[in-house]
């Protein structure tokens, strides 16, 4: 079973910048589809970006312009920027084979907190 560990969060100033990534246990991982899925306290679950094989690319837009989400190979990156207290979540990433449905693999979160 492929594992997802992502690295990066931590705290941060408002309007700083936090590149947040995503490996996968497994060196042979290529899903179709990878995200990033952000949960904040007492809120749903929400997709913050996602891309597929193609590279092409979607974005929450409460993210649009500030978030930008890349892969090399296996890991996957989010590259914040221009961070707002309202984007102080757990951010976890996941993968899944299939362009349409849920994703399969999720991995364990990291706290990003954005505060003065």
């Amino acid at each position: 079973q492929v594992q997802l560990v992502e690295s990066g969060g931590g705290l941060v100033q408002p309007g700083g910048s936090l590149t947040l990534s995503c490996a996968a246990s497994r060196t042979i991982f290529s899903p179709n589809v990878m995200g990033w899925y952000r949960q904040a306290p007492g809120l749903q679950r929400e997709l913050v970006t996602s891309i597929n094989s193609d590279s092409n690319t979607n974005y929450a837009d409460s993210v649009k312009g500030r978030f930008t989400i890349f892969r090399i190979n296996n890991p996957v990156f989010l590259q914040m920027n221009s961070l707002k207290p309202e984007d102080t979540a757990v951010y976890y990433c996941a993968g899944k084979y299939s362009s349409s449905g849920s994703y399969d693999y999720w991995g364990q979160g990291t706290q990003v907190t954005v505060s003065s």
